[in-house]
């Protein structure tokens, strides 16, 4: 189970400081195999609600959403867009946020409920870091869809299960943020790259 947890933290922390948004759908399919694992092993012996709402993370998260992204993506043209600004200024405040997330989770103990938590907790505030550095619509979308993910985790704090109608319903808005997202960035023109000039102009 830790080792499922750091998974789905580092599906979340390596696009925010090196990646892209045409990463994005591989990152969010890799954090919803982790949530789909952690779903099916909740309970010591797989029950039908556990296959249930495994199967629908696995079919919903892991594959048909990122293959909409994908597809999305490929016909906007915004793969050229990072989730995060590359600067040390952006950085330092992410860092801090991680420790201050694992700090209100108490994530340094050995248990996996805290560990849970801080996971939690980190991707929840790395997800409002970009809301709020970041205003191109994928890469809120793509912190939306972070967010989503986070609090699908934190259902495994809880000590009942969420019924199968939450599950659905959840699974509906999900679906949903993807689908306006998708429009709403439709819209938006393409960003154009800084002009390179050569050493000779700038002399």
């Amino acid at each position: 189970m830790t080792l499922t947890l750091m998974l789905c933290l580092l599906a979340t922390l390596v696009p925010m400081f090196f990646g892209r948004v045409s990463a994005a759908p591989v990152w969010l399919g890799v954090q919803a195999l982790a949530l789909g694992w952690i779903t099916l092993n909740a309970e010591p012996e797989l029950s039908v609600h556990a296959a249930l709402a495994g199967l629908e993370v696995l079919l919903l998260r892991a594959l048909l959403v990122p293959y909409l992204l994908r597809r999305a993506l490929a016909r906007q043209g915004h793969a050229r867009v990072n989730l995060m600004p590359s600067n040390l200024f952006s950085w330092g405040i992410a860092v801090a946020l991680i420790i201050f997330a694992f700090k209100f989770g108490d994530g340094a103990r050995a248990d996996v409920r805290a560990l849970t938590l801080g996971v939690v907790a980190s991707t929840v505030v790395m997800a409002f870091l970009i809301l709020a550095t970041n205003a191109h619509k994928m890469a809120q979308l793509v912190a939306l869809l972070f967010m989503e993910n986070a609090l699908a985790l934190f259902e495994s704090l809880t000590p009942e299960p969420w019924p199968l109608p939450v599950h659905g319903l959840v699974s509906g808005v999900y679906l949903l943020s993807v689908a306006v997202g998708c429009w709403l960035a439709s819209d938006e023109p393409e960003p154009i790259d800084a002009p390179e000039h050569d050493a000779g102009e700038l002399a």
